[in-house]
């Protein structure tokens, strides 16, 4: 479900190796881990260490924007970063959803449209600027801002999907956690079987994987009475944290042996 590389070749002032890890089975399985370990550690976080949300947000806000400023002045792609700053993004963007609907009143409906809307805005300047949405070729400073602002509003688009089903309309965590990751399936037939827009399946799969994560991320750590297994976040953050670190670690040093000495 990758994008194909575009043919015009980057500035050669701002010339950098692509800074978003291959596509692969991996990417995807830690893609999921990291909205799961957002939904359960944005709760932890607010409620369980009583932080609340205005400010465990700035405090993981002050964080995200030091790693994002940290991961652009990089020239490569490093996993630990990379993974590191999408977890912060998960976090984030959870909390900012969280945010909009208990303190301001927000329906969890006209977020989910506002940032549907948002996203699309940013397709259509990231395509007129740039005449590419490949994340094969996230090789400028200009590019790779674009692609952290697209991935900022999925994770809070996908919080406030999952949310509309889940609660809002009363499905279920479990529920919705089916409904998303069938959505994923059909998305990943029309790509194999039926050779559909690659860069546009990468990034459908790419927001329906938020809500399906942060619905299986729910459904663990919330209680019965709630609908979930009751396994409480700090449980669900803490072993999702391990299985990211690990699958992060191994990719890492994969990564170490693969280069040319």
């Amino acid at each position: 479900m990758a994008a194909p590389r575009p043919n015009a070749p980057s500035s050669p002032l701002n010339a950098m190796l692509n800074k978003v890890p291959e596509v692969t089975l991996w990417f995807w399985a830690i893609k999921i881990l990291s909205t799961t370990i957002g939904e359960a550690a944005a709760d932890y976080l607010s409620f369980n260490l009583g932080m609340g949300l205005e400010g465990t947000t700035l405090i993981m806000g002050l964080l995200l924007v030091a790693m994002l400023a940290f991961q652009l002045r990089t020239r490569r792609c490093l996993p630990l970063i990379y993974w590191f700053t999408v977890v912060l993004v998960s976090i984030v963007g959870t909390l900012a959803t969280d945010l909009l609907t208990d303190r301001f009143g927000v329906s969890l409906f006209v977020s989910t449209a506002v940032f549907s809307v948002s996203l699309l805005a940013i397709f259509a300047i990231w395509w007129r600027r740039e005449h590419t949405l490949s994340i094969h070729h996230i090789d400028t400073p200009a590019r790779e801002r674009f692609y952290w602002l697209t991935v900022l509003v999925t994770f809070a688009l996908g919080t406030a999907a999952g949310d509309l089903t889940s609660e809002a309309l009363s499905w279920g965590y479990g529920l919705s956690a089916l409904i998303y990751g069938s959505l994923i399936v059909l998305a990943a037939a029309a790509h194999w079987g039926l050779r559909a827009n690659p860069v546009l399946i990468f990034w459908v799969v790419y927001v329906l994987t938020r809500p399906f994560g942060a619905s299986i991320g729910d459904l663990l750590a919330q209680p019965a009475s709630n609908g979930g297994l009751g396994l409480g976040a700090p449980m669900v953050s803490a072993v999702f944290a391990v299985l990211i670190a690990a699958l992060v670690g191994w990719l890492a040093l994969r990564d170490r042996r693969s280069r040319p000495a």
